[in-house]
């Protein structure tokens, strides 16, 4: 008998810590205190982070302002994740959303109700963004239209369906630091914050484990297509044997220097990076050149 409740302590305690864990923890309500944020350079930051590539409707065209209505449907081995509207409408979007509760949703994965978000948003990167950026963001899309088409559920079976146990994915998963460190110089610097946090390249380019983790052993070696469909490039040096001119060039245009043109959902990449600077482009391209090899 007194074996069976020290189990059922034991039991308790295991299960009260994993609530614990899993627990949403978002930002501090003082982050953007002394922080004003700028709609110009947010539609750099946008552009940057790739928001209308997931959040514009299946068919819409990219245009100068975007309608982030959402509906977006996206495969993957653990359900299908349904892009939320989130443009300025007050009720089937976030019109009515505090900064700080945009904040929390970019960069914890915490929706308004405090439920975690699934890592379908790459939340797990964009936390790594300035909060000087993610201010302007935020003002850049108080700026965009609004749309009243309401967000659908995404389609998830049990157990990923369970969002309190996203909590504990988390704590596995978001490493704090960057993934190529060292000296690097000013050039490099930049291309890493624009590939590890805003351009969230190895969401795509970086292998997952069973439950969903990037392989951070295997940085932007490569990965499955989520739709089942062929498969994500290896952008490390050990596959992707282009200068930086070339890279650079390919994230302006499109064309490779086998002057083929990009396509797939590449193709909505460079619409994006084709509205940053020259000298984000050639950061871009500095850093895909000092990523550890993989070959795979």
């Amino acid at each position: 008998m007194r074996r069976w409740r020290l189990w059922v302590v034991l039991v308790a305690l295991v299960a009260g810590v994993a609530w614990w864990q899993a627990l949403p923890r978002p930002l501090p309500a003082s982050t953007l205190d002394g922080i004003t944020g700028d709609a110009s350079r947010g539609a750099l930051v946008f552009a940057a982070a790739g928001c209308a590539a997931c959040h514009m409707a299946p068919g819409a065209d990219l245009t100068d302002a975007p309608v982030l209505s959402g509906g977006r449907a996206f495969p993957t081995a653990f359900g299908t994740f349904i892009a939320p509207n989130i443009s300025t409408d007050p009720v089937a979007g976030i019109g009515d959303w505090s900064d700080m509760q945009i904040l929390n949703a970019v960069m914890r994965g915490i929706g308004r109700d405090g439920q975690h978000l699934y890592p379908a948003f790459p939340y797990a990167t964009y936390g790594h963004a300035a909060l000087q950026d993610m201010a302007d963001l935020i003002s850049y899309l108080r700026t965009l239209p609004a749309d009243s088409t309401p967000s659908k559920a995404s389609k998830l079976a049990f157990p990923f369906s369970f969002r309190p146990a996203l909590g504990l994915w988390k704590r596995l998963f978001i490493a704090p630091g960057w993934v190529v460190s060292g000296d690097l110089t000013p050039e490099q610097a930049r291309g890493r914050y624009l590939v590890e946090a805003l351009g969230h390249c190895a969401e795509c380019h970086t292998p997952r484990n069973i439950l969903g983790g990037p392989e951070r052993d295997h940085w932007l070696a490569g990965a499955k297509n989520p739709a089942g469909r062929g498969r994500i490039p290896n952008i490390t040096p050990a596959r992707l044997d282009w200068s930086k001119a070339d890279i650079a060039e390919y994230l302006k245009s499109g064309f490779t220097p086998s002057y083929d043109t990009v396509g797939g959902a590449m193709a909505e990449v460079v619409a994006n990076t084709a509205h940053l600077t020259d000298a984000d482009r050639a950061a871009i391209a500095a850093y895909l050149k000092i990523v550890p090899p993989v070959a795979r």
